[in-house]
Order: structure tokens, then sequence, then C-alpha cells
């Protein structure tokens, strides 16, 4: 962090989460347990080095009840910032109904939620030679937003039923951009139509409301199609620490194509305005 210039960090559970296989039944008390570890851990850590440090809480998903009961604990004892979520929890992605009760709470509570991708049971090791960090991370990333922003049929989006929560999307939304027309169609993407405020809880003003981090999207390709789709202000930094390293993002960032306004604002000032104890 000293070395990158980064003042404040947030930490955050990465892949694979609290529990390791694909029967959460078999895992259930030990990861509502580790739950509880790790999250004391981070508040330790936040209290140890004043000011350098934030708490995105893990919660033991897709235990609800016992969700519920760390988002209580997270929130009101350990003075937690938000909650550090994956993309996908065995079958089950954050927009799907049997999750309601989990973000209704983190909804009622203006809740800052943070993604990162794994790999869901249905995909694992799909394609030879390859991690699921090549190819399938991202995609889940895309699979979790368009769960969350679809109306499933007429009914009210995820992402509608949740107005309140600050979603923050890894990887500049994984594989967002490549499926624009599947998920928009080519007449919401021409020019004019980008131009226009989207509409009330469409998918556009949905996707125009989320944030997305910088965590291995530095490159001014990713970086220039993410801009033109949401707008700089909704990019934050990310650096994907451990997988890469935070200096390598802050110098590539230098090259994305990107004003000095806009870096400003992706260093530190898109973030405070949802983190506004950070000013």
């Amino acid at each position: 962090m000293d070395a990158a210039g980064v003042s404040t960090a947030f930490l955050s559970c990465t892949e694979p989460g609290v529990w390791f296989g694909d029967d959460f039944a078999k895992e259930r008390q030990e990861a509502i347990a580790l739950s509880r570890d790790m999250n004391d851990y981070g508040a330790r850590m936040v209290s140890d080095y004043k000011g350098r440090f934030g708490l995105f809480a893990v919660l033991p998903l897709p235990d609800v009840d016992a969700s519920l009961r760390e988002i209580e604990y997270a929130f009101d004892t350990l003075k937690a910032d938000g909650v550090g979520l994956l993309t996908s929890y065995g079958t089950i992605w954050l927009g799907d109904p049997a999750l309601h009760p989990v973000f209704d709470e983190l909804n009622r509570r203006n809740a800052v939620v943070y993604t990162h991708p794994t790999d869901a049971t249905c995909c694992h090791a799909l394609l030879p030679n390859t991690s699921g960090a090549t190819v399938e991370w991202q995609t889940d990333t895309s699979r979790a937003i368009f769960n969350v922003i679809n109306d499933n049929g007429g009914s009210t989006s995820a992402a509608t039923r949740y107005a309140n929560i600050r979603f923050i999307w890894s990887h500049g939304g994984g594989t967002l951009i490549g499926l624009m027309n599947r998920f928009l169609g080519y007449g919401n993407l021409s020019p004019p139509a980008l131009a226009r405020p989207p509409a009330a809880n469409s998918k556009l003003y949905h996707l125009r409301r989320f944030y997305y981090d910088t965590a291995q999207t530095t490159d001014f390709l990713q970086l220039g199609a993410l801009k033109g789709l949401v707008g700089a202000a909704q990019i934050v930094f990310g650096a994907d620490y451990p997988y890469s390293t935070i200096a390598n993002h802050v110098e590539q960032l230098q090259d994305a194509g990107l004003s000095a306004t806009e870096l400003a604002g992706i260093d530190r000032g898109n973030a405070v305005r949802i983190l506004p104890k950070y000013r």
C-alpha cells in the first residue's frame, strides 16, 4: 500500500469464500464459524491500523438465518463498512429470490455490497489447461449482474427491489461489455440511446448506478468501453491483491486514456461518495 500510494484499503474475502466444496450442508457450521473469525480479524486490523483499512464483512451464504445474524453483528458491533460477497453460491446467484431476506436487510441498512467472482458449481474447469480465473470468474460476474438486473418475466428486478444498496462489481464487471447487446439489445446501444438518461429502473439505469472496480481491468480498451457505458464516475480503484499487485494497477491506469479529473475520481473521489466517512 505504501509503495503504491494507497492510503486506505478495504478488506474482503476473495474466492473460494468460507466453504470449499460444492455441498454447503457438509460445511455449514465451519462456514458460519469462519465468517465470524474472519470478520473479527478484519475488525482488529481496522482498529490496529487507524485509517488504513475498512471492512467489507463476509457472510456465510447461502445460509439466510446465519447471514442475517452476521449482518447484525458486523454492522452493529464491528461497524463494518459493507459486505464482501461472491458472485454465486453453489447454484444461487445474487438476485435469486432465496436471498431476498438477506438483501432486504442490506437494503434497509443502505449497505455497500462489494463482490468478487468465483467459478460456480456448473462450471469448474470446463476448459483444459485453465483455471477458473481465466474465463469463469469473469463470466460469473456477468451472470450475477444479469441475475440482479433482469426482471424475471415481468416481476420487479432485484436491482429495483434493492434500490438502496450500492453494488460494486469487481474486474470492471467481468464480461459485461462483451454481453451488452445480449443484455440490452442493439437499440439501446446506439449513440442517441446512450446519450439519453435511461428509463427509471431499466437495465441500463441500474448498470449506470452500479460501481465497478479496476482490478485487472486497467487497459484502455476495457476501461474505455466501460467508461462509455456507465461513465467514469462509476469506476473505483481495485487491484485484485493478492492475485495482482497494487503498484502495477496504479502505473497502468496512467496509460488508460483517462483525464486527470477521471483519474482522481477513480483513485478516491468516486469511492468516498458511497463511503463518506473516509473523506
